[in-house]
């Protein structure tokens, strides 16, 4: 069962990472909207059709605009699609009209989302969502004029509850941060119920449990919340403990609104004030990289070598995503994601690699970034680390490129002489496409070579597996017969993990890196 389950999320998570996670939010925000004109047309949202389409229209006018200024002023590539995303972001938290004087105060929402991204920014990374920036602006500022109107978060409505699940799911299953949000929706959920029935039983009323629940998970805001806005990469810290504190308190804070006075604190506040300790987590991530020197490691491994301006702090195992502005970027956007090769111990020097093959937008613009050329880090991220006891046995599976992180890990076990009971399966095409050899054999660690030739001069604790032998679960499990007392860790492909799935469920835990490529 959890190998089905294990080799269903990995076959997804390769046809969702055909899409660039902007293209894929943008998508779903557009799907969304049509679904939501539907339901206008028979009276199920509250919103009528025309006043969808004219906020929409004015929130897309609005939000484009003011980045295209924004992003000339700083002569910073242009991003349409992000603009869209902000627009259509808005379309479902500010309750749509027809009023000039409202349509005014969501130009007011839309020009200080937008705007926010490069005022309220540090080293590339937004400090606070830009829609929920916006959105609280509004709030704040119809304190002092109340005919603009204020923030509605109209998408809480039963007829909506389907279509925001099922593509929110498929945003997050993108972003693997399914399970955080679906912390985060439980917990919301739970501090408005008991909002809700303490309400109520202040008030002298019955509590109808659940009549509350009923209301509660299909009126609320909570999912969209998650999917569209806290799950933002760019407001997001980097390890998953703290991706988790912040959606915990942004959950008790959508939950249960804090009156403070004049207002409450709704959920664009809750939000904001999340992104504000997740910058707490994250505020020295960010980092810009000068481009020192290009490798090639096989004939289609490529290995750059980067100097940081300045110091960062990252875990072996971590990766960063690296931006390369270029004309007319394909779907996938200005950034990718690398793990990074090199260890904490060779700082300032980062180094990362690319498979080389792919025609992507992205790939040609980082082909043509000269030596000296700066490139901006706009964060670290993850938690494929090694576990902290020192006397767990590990074993380790990489296709390819895959090998990276390890490679890290390894460099920084050396330079820290921490000795590992550890073994390597490298699975490559064929013998030349050993990435990594020199770094891989000072380790000092069992290598089993899966690979369709018979590699050269193999170092004496390395073998190969043989000609025509294919990895499986069942050519694993011959290879590592201990598997059950190690914690597996697999880099690769969605579909090799997926094929290995039943034999790496045998270990004592299992960590995955898939990648799609870029």
């Amino acid at each position: 069962m959890i190998g089905a389950l294990t080799a269903g999320w990995t076959r997804g998570l390769a046809v969702l990472g055909r899409l660039s996670m902007y293209r894929l939010v943008l998508a779903s925000l557009g799907a969304l909207t049509i679904v939501a004109l539907v339901l206008s047309l028979f009276g199920l949202v509250g919103p009528r059709p025309l006043e969808l389409l004219a906020t929409a229209a004015v929130l897309a006018a609005v939000c484009l605009v003011v980045d295209a200024i924004a992003q000339r002023i700083l002569r910073l590539p242009v991003r349409i699609e992000s603009s869209l995303i902000t627009a259509a972001i808005l379309l479902f938290v500010l309750f749509p009209t027809t009023e000039p004087t409202y349509l005014a105060g969501i130009a007011l929402a839309g020009a200080a989302a937008s705007a926010s991204k490069y005022v309220l920014a540090w080293r590339g990374r937004h400090i606070f969502n830009p829609a929920a920036t916006g959105a609280a602006v509004l709030t704040l500022v119809s304190l002092a004029v109340p005919a603009l109107g204020a923030s509605a978060w109209w998408v809480g409505t039963p007829a909506l509850a389907l279509p925001v699940l099922v593509l929110g799911v498929a945003v997050l299953w993108r972003t693997e941060k399914l399970r955080m949000i679906a912390g985060f929706v439980v917990i919301a959920v739970g501090v408005a119920f008991l909002r809700t029935a303490a309400q109520d039983s202040a008030a002298g009323l019955a509590v109808d449990a659940p009549s509350i629940l009923g209301q509660v998970v299909l009126s609320s805001p909570f999912l969209f919340l998650g999917a569209f806005m806290l799950s933002e990469p760019l407001t997001m810290p980097p390890r998953r403990w703290q991706q988790y504190t912040v959606a915990a308190v942004v959950g008790v804070l959508a939950g249960w609104p804090i009156n403070v006075g004049l207002f409450t604190l709704g959920q664009e506040f809750a939000l904001l004030l999340g992104n504000l300790l997740a910058f707490v987590f994250t505020w020295r991530a960010a980092v810009r990289l000068v481009l020192e020197r290009r490798r090639e490691i096989t004939p289609t491994v490529r290995e750059l070598t980067f100097r940081a301006k300045r110091p960062f702090a990252f875990r072996p195992g971590q990766y960063l995503e690296l931006e390369v502005p270029h004309r007319r970027p394909d779907a996938r956007g200005t950034r990718r994601e690398f793990s990074i090769v090199s260890a904490p111990t060779d700082l300032p020097t980062v180094r990362i690699a690319f498979k080389e093959g792919s025609k992507s937008s992205y790939k040609r613009a980082l082909a043509e970034v000269p030596a000296g050329g700066v490139l901006a880090v706009t964060g670290v991220w993850g938690d494929f680390l090694l576990p902290t006891r020192a006397g767990a046995p590990i074993l380790l599976v990489a296709a390819g490129i895959g090998v990276t992180p390890f490679v890290s890990q390894l460099r920084s076990l050396a330079a820290t002489g921490e000795e590992r009971d550890i073994v390597l399966v490298y699975v490559v095409s064929e013998a030349s496409e050993l990435a990594f050899r020199d770094d891989l054999e000072a380790a000092g660690i069992p290598v089993v070579v899966f690979s369709r030739d018979e590699p050269r001069d193999l170092p004496a604790h390395w073998r190969w597996a043989g000609r025509g032998v294919r990895l499986d679960a069942d050519g694993l499990v011959a290879v590592v017969p201990d598997i059950g007392a190690r914690h597996a860790y697999i880099s690769g492909p969605p579909r090799l993990i997926a094929d290995l799935a039943p034999a790496l469920e045998k270990g004592r835990s299992l960590t995955t890196d898939a990648f799609a490529g870029y």
